[in-house]
């Protein structure tokens, strides 16, 4: 039995999320005896969320694959590490031979950014498939605020986050941080960040179309109808010119075409957009002059704003109204972080729209086209059909709309591969897994997270545990396939191979630190601060963090101003009162992480967190009850979930978490399968986009309602069984 006496001490970043919480982990030799906060990292001072104990679960979950497997007729059986590289290259040269480069899909999910040896080396793999069919999780996400601040500060990813450290006011619209554990704005216990804004007699405003685990301990809650972001936005930034609140700042006058802002949302003020957005006029006034009497304040929106169907000229209009109230490149207001490596400097800025998908002409951004045309790419055929894919740590099959058809879009691929630890419900599909080992075995730096932190700090976690022996790390994988597929690189990119297949991605980390805008920081300086070194709070960094050569924040204003257009067919300002569509949005939970957790016990155990969230008013009106199954459907599909009636919904709509369903066949039966809820995405529709940026719009799905079992029926079932 391990003991305390013989126990060591091992300080590291957890990479579950992007909190960047310091954890204490103690362990003898390779047995995890605790996960604790580390009181001492400078960034999360001690805060971890439940999902930290969870790397413990994946360590030592027997579900967790730990050699290549390779789909046969008889089953999945296991390969060696060479075989299943060679035949991965091979199936993809052969593939690529018979259809061309591009029939060869590419799928990036979320996890490769919470992930130091993919974001070194995903590079040389991309550029060994050659393929231009290249998807990502990025457009059923963050795509709007990369838009953004590409056009305005010249890079998309210079991105402002909320001072929410020194802020007075905060005003959040379709964001829940306590869950999402920040989310664009990467800060460690955020619920003692907003009691800290309280305490200093600031003020918290959330607006969202459920009462949030965030709202409930903010000073106050709006519900919104769902999808109506973008008028409540368009009034209030109405309201700032309406009520004199405009500041010229430093920011203004960097801006071209300051003065034409006020003109944007003309048309659109607090009386005609109350009933469609379910906010009265009188509120609206209310919320934008509190906002902008503030000593400082800052508006942030996050998911729910983005993943609908003008979630980018809503989060464009987010930044016009934080810009013309002088909340841009000011203390508690929107800040730019500095992180020690900017990987700013060393990408480039991005572009949208220079190619289009073969069968809906949807804009690519920065090289990936939207996650809503993969299936349609796959299943069409013609010139340029996709015939294979490469599926890199993600489970689309969950997390993208349609997952039904995507589904059955895999099932009639010619090859597929999956570099994933789990035969989950997308890698089942694939001919050939290659698992590669788990986060406690992998050296970690957060180049992402650092770089939206809502305070500087800077920090690198050696792997807890040496790769074991015949498994091998995300990076190894990567580039033991570019070298298989790209036999006839450049020199440099060869020796850059060379030396991080020699030295491991740490070396080009290190090259980064020596060119840090901070002096004297190294990898080795780093290794010597284990919990972390403190580079201070977020300061003004205007003009110098602006990417564009003429240094201005450029408002590319008829590029947005032309979606207006849009808004104005797709609401009705002189209704009377709302709709009756019952709408759908998603949720998460601080216990889940995506598709990608369900199988720790600790975190899925208890009451089931996948139910049908309605309120009472509308579950009186469909005759449902609480613990009731309820049919639910929308126009590309159905699922049966159990209803679960509460006042933290708006009327009218329904809420069902996003990441459960794993109730498919043909995968491994563990913890997750015991608790797979339904999945959110069967319901979702992949033709239901934002057309501005083909960003997937998620979030207010119409949807119908049919009580199928209720539970006074189920009680009398019960009754009758156990009497027989």
């Amino acid at each position: 039995m391990a003991t305390a006496s013989n126990s060591k001490t091992h300080y590291r970043t957890c990479n579950l999320c992007e909190a960047m919480c310091g954890l204490e982990i103690k362990h003898e030799g390779t047995k995890i005896l605790s996960i604790k906060g580390d009181k001492e990292d400078p960034f999360s001072k001690g805060y971890i969320c439940p999902k930290a104990t969870a790397l413990q679960d994946l360590y030592e979950d027997p579900d967790r694959l730990r050699a290549p497997m390779e789909r046969t007729e008889n089953g999945w059986k296991e390969l060696s590490w060479p075989d299943a590289l060679d035949k991965v290259a091979a199936g993809i040269q052969k593939l690529q031979k018979e259809h061309g480069d591009n029939a060869l899909g590419i799928y990036l999910g979320n996890p490769n950014v919470h992930n130091m040896g993919s974001m070194f080396t995903a590079r040389h793999l991309l550029a060994g498939l050659k393929s231009r069919s290249r998807f990502s999780a990025t457009s059923i996400d963050q795509l709007p605020h990369h838009i953004v601040c590409m056009h305005m500060f010249g890079h998309m990813l210079r991105i402002p986050v909320p001072d929410i450290n020194r802020t007075q006011h905060m005003l959040i619209i379709g964001a829940n941080p306590l869950a999402s554990n920040g989310s664009i704005m990467t800060a460690a216990n955020v619920r003692q960040k907003i009691k800290d804004v309280r305490k200093r007699n600031g003020k918290v405003v959330v607006i969202d179309p459920r009462r949030t685990e965030t709202a409930d301990v903010s000073d106050e809650h709006h519900f919104i109808r769902p999808g109506s972001d973008v008028l409540l936005l368009l009034a209030m930034l109405n309201e700032v010119y309406e009520q004199g609140f405009v500041k010229e700042t430093a920011a203004s006058q960097l801006t071209d075409q300051f003065d034409d802002i006020k003109t944007f949302a003309k048309g659109y003020t607090s009386d005609n957009v109350a009933k469609s957005t379910g906010i009265s006029s009188a509120e609206i006034k209310r919320i934008v002059k509190e906002y902008c009497e503030a000593e400082s304040a800052v508006l942030y929106g996050r998911m729910g704003v983005s993943v609908q169907e003008f979630g980018l000229l809503s989060q464009y209009v987010i930044m016009l109204i934080n810009l013309v109230t002088g909340r841009i490149d000011a203390e508690g207001g929107m800040m730019f972080p500095n992180p020690a490596v900017d990987v700013v400097n060393g990408s480039g800025p991005g572009y949208l729209g220079k190619r289009r998908t073969r069968v809906r002409n949807l804009p690519d951004f920065n090289g990936d086209f939207p996650v809503v045309a993969m299936s349609e790419e796959m299943l069409t055929p013609g010139e340029g059909q996709i015939k294979g894919f490469i599926n890199i740590a993600g489970n689309p099959v969950l997390s993208t709309p349609n997952g039904k058809k995507l589904e059955s879009a895999l099932e009639q691929l010619d090859f597929m591969v999956s570099i994933d630890y789990y035969l989950n419900e997308t890698s089942k599909h694939a001919n050939i897994i290659l698992p590669p080992v788990s986060p406690l075995e992998r050296d970690h730096y957060d180049m992402t997270f650092h770089g939206l932190a809502v305070h500087n700090t800077t920090k690198y976690s050696p792997a807890l545990f040496k790769t074991p022996k015949g498994q091998k790390g995300d990076w190894e994988i990567t580039l033991e396939l570019a070298k298989r597929l790209d036999k006839n690189a450049n020199f440099s990119t060869k020796l850059n191979r060379f030396l991080t297949k020699l030295l491991g991605p740490k070396f080009l980390l290190n090259e980064g630190l020596k060119r840090s805008a901070y002096e004297g920081l190294s990898l080795k300086k780093l290794k010597q601060n284990p919990h972390g070194i403190d580079l201070g709070p977020l300061t003004p960094l205007l003009p110098q963090a602006i990417k564009h050569k003429d240094k201005k924040i450029h408002l590319n204003m008829d590029f947005y101003k032309a979606d207006l257009a849009r808004v104005s067919e797709s609401f009705n300002l002189e209704a009377t009162q709302l709709s009756d569509e019952v709408l759908l949005i998603g949720r998460r939970h601080v216990r889940s992480n995506n598709s990608w957790l369900h199988n720790s016990q600790r975190l899925v155990k208890g009451k089931s967190r996948c139910t049908l969230m309605i309120h009472p008013e509308l579950a009186e009106q469909q005759s449902i009850k609480n613990g009731d199954i309820v049919k639910v459907t929308s126009k590309v599909g159905s699922l049966e979930i159990e209803a679960e009636v509460t006042d933290e919904l708006m009327p009218g709509v329904v809420s069902i978490p996003h990441g459960w369903g794993h109730n498919r066949k043909g995968i491994r039966q563990g913890v997750a399968q015991k608790h797979a809820g339904v999945s959110v995405n069967d319901l979702t529709d992949e033709n239901l986009i934002d057309k501005l940026s083909g960003n997937a719009a998620v979030n207010g799905v119409p949807v119908e309602l049919e009580c199928i079992s209720n539970t006074a029926t189920q009680d009398t079932q019960t009754r009758e069984a156990t009497l027989a």
